[in-house]
């Protein structure tokens, strides 16, 4: 089963749609408890660091996704997801869950002199590093993905970054830490290759069949 966490500020109603695209096996939860059982997690997320840290110690899923993240089993973070499972944050001089080593930093503001505007938002291609993901089978390298966020990650060793994007400089947007899988754009909101990250990581809870 397929577990989504549900902390008030994630895309949830967008994941739910793929995932019952895709003949998935979900349960969507705000408590950690519920999500005990799951084989995989999803964290989703959309919104602003320090509001989102704080929903989630109230609800304790900080302590849940440490002890995760420990355990060895899969998770997948999106967008703000895949931005506080980082230390820390310039987003509100936020300090994060720190299961992977690196900040979030805000794009330069000095882009907008260079046309390029904050923040980076729409459809732009990816480009796979460091051996990609096992997430990006099926898909093509270059394939468009969905962005919106005015933050990028930083991690401390580069070796973890599994795609990039062109904005401006080279912009980590897909990180493989272990058991843990991280994407900067919405693979819920991108079409094919979206759909297709979505169903790789979810294989062993899809009812149909595969993805054509």
């Amino acid at each position: 089963m397929t577990g989504i966490i549900d902390y008030k500020a994630g895309n949830i109603r967008s994941v739910e749609l793929a995932l019952r695209t895709l003949g998935v096996n979900y349960r969507i939860s705000d408590t950690p408890e519920e999500l005990e059982g799951a084989d995989r997690l999803i964290f989703p997320g959309v919104g602003e660091a320090k509001y989102a840290m704080k929903n989630l110690k109230e609800r304790g899923f900080d302590a849940f996704l440490h002890q995760w993240a420990s355990s060895g089993k899969p998770l997948l973070g999106v967008c703000l997801g895949s931005q506080i499972i980082f230390e820390y944050s310039e987003e509100g001089d936020t300090p994060c869950l720190a299961l992977v080593p690196g900040a979030v930093r805000r794009f330069p503001d000095h882009f907008r002199e260079h046309g390029l505007k904050i923040p980076h938002m729409g459809w732009n291609n990816v480009t796979f590093t460091n051996g990609g993901s096992r997430l990006f089978d099926g898909i093509q390298e270059g394939t468009d993905f969905y962005f919106v966020h005015s933050y990028y990650v930083d991690p401390i060793d580069r070796s973890i970054i599994s795609a990039t994007v062109d904005y401006g400089m080279e912009v980590p947007c897909g990180i493989r830490h272990g058991a843990i899988e991280a994407f900067q754009f919405h693979p819920e909101k991108s079409a094919m290759g979206g759909l297709r990250i979505l169903a790789n990581f979810t294989a062993a809870d899809r009812q149909k069949g595969p993805l054509c």
